[in-house]
């Protein structure tokens, strides 16, 4: 039950010209059966890009488009939203569009309070506006908790009750699924574990605080760890530096795993601290949550060849209990970037 979606699931992007006599477009069906099938639109809304597709009730995404973000002016951003969710209403009929966004979402999955990569987003009305914009019903999520539901019901979480999803890129993202509902917390700000402190006054993390997971245990710290390691024998780099140029300064995570691909030692080591941060992480997150399996996502997962099992090794031995206690799985997410707009899309689905 948990083979991976292939890409031919998903459609190319296409920007074909709308007319008005295909606007309500057309609702799909399941082949020979005559039953209508639902569809949903998901957007994904990041620092530099925004993202939506049309996606039916069993995850597939039937068409997907993409546009640059105007972050710094979040009414420009709505129209964004707005004008791609006109455009795939042109071609087909969908009944409601969720809405992830890189930042926190209230309670009431309405409004997004404070998101760190789009200036000028502080208590935003967003499904008001939006709503008000396109003429039907939004919900609003958390970009993470909207992969982790994606990862949840189509992805590598499918089986599971109870499961923990941790992105792993330049940060740390995080959603948690419990009895087979997305947990949230009281103020719609849970599942954050990127921000767990885990070295008191530790590496300064953007947040405000130091010492975070993410400080360690991300893309960013993936590098930070091999030019410190560098810097301090580079004689143990050389494939690395020759990899980013000679210039370490403009490495960045993919450089990083190539050099470890090609036996390079300062960037083996980087991943080998990378899988032991993991670990600890997840141990510390198992023994609150006690979860089936962790779904590992984000650019970072696409290397996991170089950390994922000493990371499934480490955590062994760290887990409280070990020894005694059944182990999660730890599992790489299967969606990749789709599972933001899956997830969000499902979630309005599900209303």
């Amino acid at each position: 039950r948990r083979g991976t979606v292939g890409a031919a699931r998903y459609a190319r992007p296409v920007q074909p010209h709308c007319t008005a006599a295909r606007r309500g477009g057309t609702r799909g069906g399941r082949a020979g059966s005559g039953e209508a099938m639902a569809y949903t639109i998901g957007i994904d809304v990041g620092g530099t890009k925004v993202l939506a597709g049309v996606v039916a009730e069993d995850g597939t995404i039937v068409e997907y488009l993409r546009r640059p973000t105007p972050a710094d002016d979040p009414d420009e951003v709505m129209k964004v939203i707005a004008g791609l969710v006109h455009e795939l209403a042109c071609r087909h009929e969908v009944t409601a569009v969720g809405v992830g966004a890189a930042g926190f979402v209230d309670e009431a999955r309405s409004a997004l309070r404070f998101a760190p990569n789009l200036p000028g987003w502080r208590e935003e009305a967003l499904r008001q506006k939006l709503g008000d914009l396109i003429g039907m019903p939004v919900v609003v999520e958390n970009d993470a908790n909207a992969t982790a539901w994606g990862e949840y019901r189509f992805g590598a979480g499918r089986g599971e009750t109870h499961m923990v999803c941790v992105t792993v890129g330049t940060g740390i993202g995080g959603g948690v699924v419990l009895d087979g509902r997305l947990y949230r917390g009281r103020y719609g700000m849970g599942a954050e574990p990127g921000h767990m402190r885990v070295v008191p006054d530790g590496r300064p993390c953007g947040c405000g605080n130091r010492g975070c997971w993410e400080r360690y245990c991300s893309g960013t710290a993936l590098v930070a760890d091999a030019r410190e390691a560098f810097a301090a024998d580079p004689s143990r780099g050389a494939r690395l530096l020759e990899l980013a140029g000679g210039n370490l300064d403009a490495a960045r995570g993919e450089i990083v795993a190539a050099a470890a691909r090609e036996g390079d030692e300062v960037a083996l080591e980087a991943f080998g601290l990378l899988a032991r941060w993991l670990a600890q992480g997840l141990a510390d997150l198992a023994a609150v949550f006690d979860p089936g399996c962790f779904v590992i996502g984000g650019g970072v997962s696409h290397a996991a060849d170089l950390f994922i099992d000493a990371a499934r090794e480490e955590f062994a031995r760290r887990v409280v209990g070990h020894g005694h206690r059944p182990l999660a799985e730890i599992r790489i997410a299967e969606l990749g970037p789709a599972a933001g707009i899956v997830g969000a899309a499902d979630l309005a689905r599900i209303g």
